[in-house]
């Protein structure tokens, strides 16, 4: 579902800003007609119900809803998606998900990112206040999940060094006190993790992120064991 509002210029008339509704109405409207979904006004916006494609994710469906509406309309266009729905959703689950996409419309603008689309994955950490119901497995899985699977093949102790490593201050000398293993067994290790998660990992909004996700796996398994 995508909830999606113009974004008319701040000394819009009320004339005008009624016509850009009406330009979103009817390209939306094109749009699911089209796209085999469902088109609604609401909110002064609106709401669509789109299919995804094989292989296609809500992001990167609201990206490109936003950029087709605006180019429709002529004036930018914020479209926020909720998760994916399967199967098609009931009555009773066309409200929440409606909720969840607006939320990470309302949070677009908030960011600074009108004209944009995104879905609740695509604010990190923050996407777990958006989504609804909480996502905690996906956040896990996008954060952290190359570490976790490489772990599982390779029967390594990537996450358990990164809990070390976090616990420690980012210290890898203290680190590898913790670990009883070489100075250099932590430093293979931590190159290891970035080449899995990328170079930016130890940045800090990446640290935070990966800090909450392996919380999050510990209190998962703690749960499940």
């Amino acid at each position: 579902m995508l909830a999606a509002q113009p974004d008319a210029a701040p000394d819009a008339s009320v004339d005008e800003e009624a016509a850009v509704r009406r330009r979103l109405w009817a390209a939306a409207a094109h749009l699911a007609a089209t796209g085999h979904g469902l088109a609604a006004t609401r909110d002064g916006g609106t709401v669509l119900l789109l299919p995804l494609a094989d292989g296609d994710t809500a992001a990167g469906l609201a990206r490109r809803t936003a950029v087709h509406l605006g180019a429709a309309v002529h004036e930018p266009v914020t479209v926020g998606a909720s998760a994916p729905l399967h199967p098609l959703p009931a009555a009773d689950a066309a409200p929440a998900a409606y909720t969840e996409a607006r939320r990470c419309l309302d949070a677009l603008r908030l960011l600074g990112r009108s004209g944009q689309g995104a879905a609740a994955e695509d604010f990190g950490f923050l996407g777990l206040l958006l989504a609804g119901p909480r996502d905690i497995s996906g956040f896990v899985r996008r954060t952290i999940g190359p570490v976790l699977d490489y772990d599982r093949r390779r029967g390594t102790e990537l996450v358990r060094t990164l809990d070390a490593y976090y616990a420690a201050g980012s210290s890898p000398a203290r680190t590898k006190d913790t670990l009883h293993v070489h100075v250099n067994t932590v430093a293979q290790r931590l190159d290891r993790v970035a080449r899995l998660l990328g170079d930016d990992w130890q940045s800090p909004a990446r640290t935070l992120e990966i800090q909450l996700a392996l919380r999050l796996h510990r209190l998962a398994d703690a749960l499940t064991g």
